[in-house]
C-alpha cells in the first residue's frame, strides 16, 4: 500500500534482510523487536527468548519464517526506512503483565502498535504516523477492529531507543483517543477500525 508516499508492505521472509536494514545487526541491543513477547521483565531478564543477540534474532526470523506478519516495514523510494511492530495484543503476553499497560478492558479484536524504529536519516519525517495509517488498513484486512498504541506522553528530550513505542503527541492526530493512564507519562491510547477503511 501506498501510505504518504511511502510504500509500506508486510514484513515477510524474504524482507527480512530489509528489517534487519531498519534495526541494525545488533538489533537494537539484542532486542530484535522481541520484549513484549515475554510474560514479565524478569523473565526477559532471566533469558527469555533468548537474553543475547543471537537465541532473539533467531526467535524473530522464526517468527517471521511461520507467519503471520508481525509488521510492516515502510519503503521511501525502494529503501527500507521504518518499521512497526503490529500483532494482536494477545499475542504480546508482555502487555498483560505490564504495570502500566495490564487492563481490565475487552482486549478481544485488539491489535497492539507495540514498536517504532525509524532509521536515524529519516526521522522527524512522520513515519510513525504513516505506519500507523498503514497499520488500520492492516489491521482492518485481518479482522481487527481495535488499534491499540502505548506512546510516551514527554516534552523531554528521550533517545530514541526510549521512546520505541511513539510519542503521544502522533496518536490524537490520527483519531487515538486515551483509554487508560496508570502513568502520567504513560497513556494507553485506542481507536476503532473504520469499516470503510481503503
Amino acid at each position: 500500500m501506498i501510505i504518504d508516499g511511502y510504500r509500506v508492505e508486510p514484513l515477510t521472509l524474504d524482507r527480512f534482510d530489509d528489517f534487519v536494514a531498519v534495526i541494525g545487526r545488533g538489533g537494537i541491543g539484542g532486542c530484535w523487536c522481541m520484549y513484549w513477547t515475554c510474560p514479565t521483565s524478569a523473565a526477559w531478564g532471566d533469558g527469555c527468548k533468548g537474553g543475547s543477540k543471537a537465541p532473539n534474532r533467531q526467535a524473530f526470523h522464526d517468527s517471521v519464517e511461520a507467519g503471520p506478519p508481525p509488521g510492516l516495514l515502510a519503503y521511501d523510494d525502494g529503501d527500507p526506512v521504518a518499521w512497526c511492530r503490529v500483532m494482536p495484543r494477545r499475542a504480546l503476553p508482555g502487555l498483560a503483565n505490564s504495570r502500566f499497560f495490564k487492563t481490565d478492558l475487552d482486549i478481544e479484536g485488539v491489535w497492539s502498535l507495540a514498536c517504532f524504529v525509524v532509521r536515524k536519516p529519516h526521522r522527524g519525517k512522520g513515519l510513525t504516523a504513516v505506519l500507523t495509517k498503514a497499520a488500520l488498513e492492516f489491521v482492518r484486512g485481518q479482522g481487527g477492529r481495535i488499534v491499540e498504541s502505548y506512546p510516551w506522553d514527554t516534552d523531554e528530550a528521550k533517545a530514541d531507543s526510549v521512546v520505541y513505542t511513539g510519542l503521544a503527541s502522533t496518536f490524537p492526530r490520527l483519531g487515538f483517543n486515551v483509554v487508560q493512564r496508570r502513568a502520567d507519562h504513560k497513556p494507553m491510547m485506542r481507536i476503532a477500525v473504520p469499516a470503510d477503511a481503503e
